[in-house]
């Protein structure tokens, strides 16, 4: 039992060998834009751990993740905004004056605080995906219809947050590039080695909570969740009660995403909510490995760097090598390239190029030099 344990934890190990090092070696071996870059998809990753966490151990596909991605982006806009607007007529940011705005809306005032800005980047989006995921989860909404409502919520605040001219620039969104923090501007070249630093920390300090989150008694009972949840009510659990708690937890991760991609994209905007891009992030899990956790952070780094990359060279290429991927996750990698390495995938593909697949036997047999079984 014990070498079966240590077999299935050593790739595991030399994985995240493998992924501290490249995080360690970027900064001297990748150019500033593309140690950007980089930072970015890091930043989508703690997204992606969330919709693991929902999707892959829960069995709740949500499609409106993008809300609470970019509630996160706002509240850090809005601090570095207001950090950099003490010069300006009337202390406010400069696109009120543009909408003839001379005084700070109220729900702008606390963002003035660094400290409620860093509870609020995963406070507020948290919060917000519990009272909604409560109101859904109470009334027994899930499956196909639990998908739909999320994505239509991510359309309401969308069309919301897009029409908010006066308060929040709309369409516009808010600039962090060309704001200031700790005396240095956010967009320059060692702000935003910082921010990858901070990114890739948080990466894995998010990891680490989630990985802690489904292990033990409450882990067995979200994957009890997806997997019979009428038995497990039966038995005497709330599903509801574990169901709002991880959808919320998911919704921190996704703001904490959002304010960590936002202060290295130099924007945030409602384009943080459109429908494609909360499917993306859903596509990143589905490709690494839905039920993995780290198969969730290498398909959103690979994916869209990948996309960076190609569309660089093909700009009109990428739609469909996106689909492509998706279709043969959906048709002969259900569980992603991570679940294809933990299970037989390797094993059948040296089935099929000619090598034998070993057999096993049960209850181990003593065989001699002459191939004969002892008694």
């Amino acid at each position: 039992m014990m070498n079966a344990f240590q077999q299935r934890r050593w790739p595991l190990v030399i994985l995240w060998v493998l992924i501290i090092a490249a995080i360690v070696a970027a900064p001297s071996v990748l150019p500033v834009f593309r140690l950007n870059l980089l930072g970015r998809f890091l930043a989508l990753a703690i997204v992606a751990l969330g919709i693991d966490l929902i999707w892959g151990f829960t069995g709740l596909l949500s499609l409106g993740q993008g809300i609470f991605f970019a509630l996160g982006g706002y509240a850090a806009a809005m601090y570095l905004q207001l950090n950099s607007s003490g010069d300006l007529l009337n202390g406010i940011p400069e696109f009120f004056t543009l909408y003839g705005v001379d005084r700070l809306p109220a729900f702008w005032q606390p963002f003035h605080s660094p400290w409620f800005t860093l509870v609020a980047i995963w406070l507020v989006p948290g919060l917000l995906a519990g009272l909604l995921g409560n109101l859904v989860f109470r009334n027994r909404v899930k499956g196909v219809y639990f998908s739909i409502l999320t994505q239509a919520a991510l359309l309401v605040f969308f069309n919301f947050f897009n029409g908010q001219q006066k308060l929040i620039n709309g369409t516009n969104g808010l600039k962090t590039d060309v704001t200031q923090l700790f005396g240095q501007m956010v967009g320059s070249a060692e702000m935003q080695r910082g921010f990858f630093w901070v990114t890739a920390v948080m990466v894995i300090l998010m990891w680490l909570f989630v990985r802690w989150v489904v292990r033990g008694r409450f882990g067995d009972v979200l994957i009890a969740i997806r997997d019979d949840e009428p038995r497990l009510r039966f038995a005497g659990y709330n599903p509801t009660l574990f169901k709002t708690l991880v959808f919320a937890i998911a919704g921190s991760l996704a703001g904490i995403g959002g304010a960590l991609y936002t202060v290295q994209s130099g924007i945030v905007s409602p384009q943080f909510m459109t429908v494609p891009f909360s499917i993306e992030m859903v596509i990143w899990v589905a490709v690494g490995g839905r039920g993995t956790l780290v198969g969730a952070i290498l398909g959103a780094v690979a994916i869209n760097y990948a996309k960076s990359l190609v569309s660089e060279a093909m700009p009109q290429s990428w739609l469909f090598i996106q689909g492509g991927l998706f279709i043969l996750v959906v048709t002969a990698l259900p569980e992603g390239v991570i679940g294809w390495f933990r299970g037989e995938g390797p094993r059948n593909l040296m089935t099929r190029v000619g090598f034998p697949r070993p057999i096993g036997t049960y209850p181990q047999l003593e065989v001699d030099g002459n191939d004969e079984v002892q008694p």
